[in-house]
């Protein structure tokens, strides 16, 4: 029989070991963030109804869908982890305390094309607030702190936290007579980062079928940039010609408002007025976080307001707003240029017991004792030599190992060698585990991402 080769499909990843490590290290920083600000951690189905996943997504959606026809129903994989959410909120109504705080980090599936930092199969690290008929602005001013804490917390200094509303921008084109083609619009702008300005032009003119002075109109819109302030000042120009404009305005200054009482520094914040999500369903404030040095990459956290998202499963009104951390497209980017940080511990135990005789109860022993004490421990009772024995702990990186042999045994201790410095040291099973798991957590107290 013939063999079949293995490959991985393109646009999914599988690491080796030492870089799932790495990955499951920033997924740990990522939940203690989250649960620093009150959010509590929920699970939703990979595979939900087509149904379900396409009544609020519009947009790009349906094309990038993976569907899966069976007999009696029509199933899909969610590609985010926000309509979910919604359905979830919706039957689980009576059942939750409002305002609802969730984090999820999960596998989202588009079918997009494969590309460097884009992919089919990929972690999304989301936070939403859900309130019940209302949701104050104060929630959609502290997503640009919770994003900034988690990013520092992970290491990252060097991005930009970008910011604008919806309802200004459905307010613009409606004081220039394109409200119907608001939508459209939208979709397109979102595309401005990929194609540029010329090319979006040409793009409003064919596809959105908009005169060349209405496309001028919008470009020249987007173009408004400077600081917070300098953008405030320059859209209260436009104040009093549409009263969606004025609403969007007023709440893109009360999130803006907050951001030095939340830590939000300058540096890694600015409104941006190119930035509108191309999913339908988000109303008001949305976001986009680049990195400062790989703009190319395009956002790596995005999200936004949005008060219609469960109306398809229940009449009460469910406001939200909500973050995605495109977890995987980050740890890309990270892994491609180097920046992991190589000081944490990235071997699946902290110490490697090597018993160096035929009775192994007292090598069983010391392996339990440093476990009950919290280190991470692999007993290794394969009969191989004592130089594979140590290859074997070298290759996995593995940052102590533990030899038991006669002496040991006789004397009631541990020979723990420090297999970075080369230092050899006995001590009892007790000051073994002291030591070992005193220099593991100095190893991982540092960042996930180098400075």
């Amino acid at each position: 029989m013939s063999k079949v080769s293995p490959r991985t499909l393109s646009g999914f990843m599988e690491l080796p070991p030492r870089q799932q490590m790495k990955l499951e290290r920033m997924m740990e920083v990522l939940r203690r963030s989250y649960a620093t600000y009150g959010f509590t951690p929920l699970d939703t189905p990979v595979i939900e109804s087509a149904q379900v996943l396409l009544a609020k997504g519009g947009g790009e959606t349906e094309k990038q869908i993976y569907r899966i026809p069976r007999e009696g129903g029509d199933l899909a994989l969610r590609f985010d982890l926000t309509v979910p959410l919604a359905k979830y909120v919706a039957a689980h109504y009576a059942e939750l305390s409002f305002p609802f705080r969730r984090y999820q980090i999960g596998k989202v599936y588009r079918g997009e094309r494969a590309q460097r930092g884009r992919f089919r199969e990929f972690y999304q690290a989301d936070i939403d607030v859900i309130g019940d008929g209302k949701l104050d602005i104060l929630n959609e001013a502290e997503i640009p702190a919770i994003i900034y804490n988690t990013f520092t917390a992970l290491g990252l200094r060097r991005f930009k936290i970008k910011v604008n509303n919806r309802k200004l921008l459905n307010g613009f084109y409606a004081m220039n007579g394109m409200a119907e083609k608001a939508g459209e619009i939208m979709r397109a702008v979102d595309k401005l980062d990929k194609i540029g300005p010329e090319k979006l032009k040409q793009l409003l003119i064919d596809e959105v079928k908009m005169l060349p002075c209405k496309a001028e109109n919008v470009l020249d819109f987007m173009a408004i940039q400077g600081t917070v302030p300098e953008v405030l000042e320059r859209l209260t120009n436009f104040r009093g010609m549409d009263a969606a404009f004025d609403q969007g305005l007023d709440e893109l200054i009360a999130v803006t408002r907050y951001l030095k009482d939340f830590g939000v520094p300058e540096e890694n914040f600015a409104v941006d007025l190119t930035i509108a999500r191309g999913l339908d369903y988000y109303t008001g404030t949305v976001y986009e976080t680049e990195m400062t040095d790989y703009p190319e990459i395009g956002s790596v956290c995005s999200g936004g307001r949005y008060d219609n998202l469960a109306e398809y499963y229940t009449d009460r009104q469910l406001p939200g707003v909500g973050i995605s951390i495109g977890l995987t497209r980050l740890f890309y980017v990270l892994n491609e240029q180097g920046l992991l940080s190589d000081e944490l511990v990235d071997a699946p135990c902290d110490a490697l017991v090597i018993p160096m005789t035929e009775d192994l109860g007292f090598a069983v022993s010391a392996a339990t004792a440093l476990r009950g004490a919290g280190v991470r421990t692999q007993l290794y009772a394969e009969k191989k030599k004592f130089k594979a024995k140590l290859g074997y702990a070298d290759k996995l990186g593995v940052p102590f190992v533990v030899l038991v042999g006669e002496d040991e045994i006789r004397e009631g201790v541990l020979s723990v060698k420090d297999m970075a410095a080369g230092e050899q040291k006995k001590l009892s099973p007790q000051e073994a585990a002291a030591f070992i798991k005193a220099a593991v957590d100095a190893k991982n107290s540092g960042p996930v991402i180098k400075a």
